[in-house]
This record gives structure tokens, sequence and C-alpha cells, in this order.
């Protein structure tokens, strides 16, 4: 399976974003590829709660989606869309950061809603609280498909080792981590934590990635690492697209999984233990 990765510099226009991935869609299956992957909120990268309530839909009014699940039909292909922001029922309000498998039928296969919520303080002048508008996802998801069983996880979820497991032992053999990744803990850690989550589940990791300046309509701009990756099971980083956006091809052998589980068969070598 040829895999290609789109890296993005999505803005606060969610009709604008969508033209951009269709142009990218249609190259990376000029490519070769038949599975097409997008980052995290494809559909709208904002900080301003207001202005999400403004352009954001319910899943099943969303014009993204509908889009794009039209576009995976039209060129027989797979395509995760790495998540979409999405409205909820919720009482409170809160959107759903919510990945997308969809067939190369056009149907929605399975669905993620992003676990670990970025609250962080990176700097004084860097500080997230994702959890004000997006509420936590509370089940982790392994989607089968005929080349391989995908692990679906978003972003800051990277850092949570135990989920990134639990996927592999569950059968994936594929990670997929798209990402809107801080700057700052992108050059600090992104390349490490991606790695390591190959290593130590014998899987590839696919990550594509958001980039760039991200320019916005109502509230600050916000700044992204970029470098979608593409790590083996071994641990070897076969692709990374650096930080313009643009299509990142990799051809995926999936013997390459059972091989580096063999060599080192860690997933089978849990031992409960007491506490500290």
């Amino acid at each position: 399976m040829r895999a290609a990765l789109l890296q993005m510099t999505s803005t606060d226009n969610p009709a604008e974003n969508l033209e951009t991935v269709k142009a990218m869609m249609a190259e990376a299956v000029r490519g070769g590829a038949g599975f097409v992957l997008t980052p995290e909120v494809t559909n709208c990268l904002s900080g301003s709660r207001t202005h999400q309530n403004g352009v954001l839909c319910h899943e099943e009014d969303d014009p993204t989606l509908a889009a794009l699940r039209e576009e995976a039909s039209r060129h027989g292909v797979w395509l995760l869309l790495g998540s979409l922001g999405v409205k909820t029922h919720d009482e409170d309000g809160r959107f759903a950061n919510r990945q997308f498998l969809i067939s190369p039928q056009g149907e929605i296969t399975a669905r993620y809603d992003k676990i670990h919520m970025f609250d962080v303080e990176v700097t004084p002048e860097e500080t997230y609280r994702e959890s004000d508008g997006y509420r936590p996802g509370t089940k982790a998801v392994v989607a089968e498909t005929p080349f391989a069983n995908i692990g679906m996880t978003i972003c800051y979820d990277v850092r949570f080792p135990h989920l990134h497991r639990a996927l592999a032992k569950s059968g994936a053999q594929i990670l997929t981590v798209p990402a809107a990744f801080s700057y700052v803990t992108g050059e600090a850690h992104w390349h490490s934590l991606l790695r390591a989550r190959a290593i130590e589940t014998g899987c590839f990791v696919l990550a594509p990635a958001q980039t760039g300046t991200h320019p916005a309509s109502r509230g600050p701009s916000r700044k992204t690492y970029g470098h979608s990756l593409v790590v083996a099971p071994w641990g070897e980083v076969l692709a990374d697209a650096g930080q313009e956006p643009g299509v990142t091809y990799v051809d995926l052998d999936l013997e390459k999984v059972a091989e580096a589980r063999k060599r080192v068969p860690s997933l089978t070598h849990d031992r409960e233990f007491d506490g500290p």
C-alpha cells in the first residue's frame, strides 16, 4: 500500500481548507496513493471558541466530511481524516476532536474522539486549555481494513504510551497520529515520541501534521511544527516532510511489523507488578 500524508497550513475557514484538501488528495492519487491521511483539525484551526461555534457543524451536517467522503469514493482510495472539529449534543456545548476513516466507497468505517486533552503551559506566553472547548473521548479504536489494522490516535495522545500499547495488543499494525503540534514542543519532542511509539509497539507510525503560521480571522494566530513523519516498526524514520505544505509518500510493507515483533517480542512480555 502506498500512503500519502498531507501536510497543511489550515486556516479558520472550513470552506477554504476543504478546497486545499481536495487539491492535495488529487495530487496524492496521481502519485499512486491508495491511503491518504490529513492532519488534526483539518477543517478549522482556531483558538476562538466563538468563531468555532459559528463555523463548525454537527457530524451529520458537516460539509467538509460530506465532500471528502465523496472525494474518497470518486478517487477510490482510503481516507484518514486526521480530525475534524465537530459540534456535539453535549449540554456543555463542547466540541469533539474526531478522526474518521473513510472507505473507497465513501463510507465511514471508524470514528475516534481524541482522548487526551492538551491542557498545558508550554511557556508563559503559550498556554493551551483544549478541554475548555473539546470534550475528551472515552474509547480506543482499532479499525480493520483489507490492507492493515489501524490504531487511531490524535496529537497529544502520543505522550501516553499505554494507549498505543493497548492498540497494538488489540491487533493494530499501523498507528495514526495526526497532529497540530506546538512548534516549541515539536522541536523538543516530536521525533523522539513518534519513534518511541513505533519501537515499543512494532507498528508503523503515520503522523500527518499541520505546519507554519495559521492565519486567523478571530483570535490569535498559531504556529505549528510540521515534519509529517513516517516511522517504521524498527524505529527508522522513513519520511520527514520538513516544514513546507505538501504531499509525502511512503510504501508500506506490513511484513516489517511481524519482523520487528519477532526480533523483540516485548508485546508478549508484560508482567504484573506491585505498585511503588
